[in-house]
């Protein structure tokens, strides 16, 4: 629909590249919900103020990754998850212009990584909590690490990242029930049985 020869209200837009926009216009800008198909395959569907995506929106990446949270200016800005296709891994937390920053959980198939996040990588104190029921507190450090192909007076170095392990917690050694109806019989000790006793912890 056109109001004073510009786009305006609900319809239907294809761009010459192959894009496609169906959506809210208000003049000749996307603006309100809509869906836009980009020719890359990928698409966007959700909130659109001044022709950028802004408000809350799904995007589907050409690899099938998505994202679903705030946008602000064509960038993942606010709450959202990314949600990575071909591992099924996930980020939930706080996104500042496109990258992933300040509280955040990073979900794997059997543990998750809760703590901050600096320019897309974990960064300070946090932990990784396992399926299994322990947790694993530390830390994530910059630290130098020299490259080695330098000239002799130059000294070349580079930042990576480095988890500094502190504590684990809620991790207790399981040791089977005794079976009330043997009363001990039938149960023998493993140099009986001609093995070797497991180690004892240490203190």
């Amino acid at each position: 629909m056109y109001e004073n020869g510009k786009r305006s209200g609900q319809g239907t837009y294809r761009f010459k590249n192959g894009a496609r926009y169906i959506g809210e216009y208000y003049q000749n800008l996307k603006h309100g919900q809509g869906i836009f198909y980009y020719p890359d395959g990928s698409k966007y569907e959700g909130s659109w103020v001044d022709d950028q995506r802004q408000g809350h929106g799904l995007y589907t990446y050409p690899n099938q990754d998505t994202y679903e949270g705030e946008w602000l200016h064509h960038q993942r800005n606010g709450q959202g998850i990314y949600h990575y296709n071909d591992t099924g891994s996930r980020y939930m937390g706080t996104w500042v212009m496109g990258k992933m920053e300040s509280a955040g959980e990073f979900i794997h198939l059997n543990h998750r990584y809760q703590g901050n996040f600096l320019n897309n990588n974990p960064s300070g104190p946090g932990k990784y909590v396992f399926e299994i029921g322990c947790e694993q507190h530390g830390e994530y450090l910059q630290v130098d690490q020299d490259r080695g192909d330098a000239e002799e007076d130059e000294t070349v170095s580079t930042m990576v990242l480095k988890w500094k392990p502190k504590a684990v917690t809620g991790l207790s050694l399981w040791t089977p029930a005794k079976d009330p109806s043997s009363d001990g019989e039938g149960l023998a000790s493993a140099d009986e049985k001609g093995g070797s006793k497991p180690p004892t912890p240490e203190t």
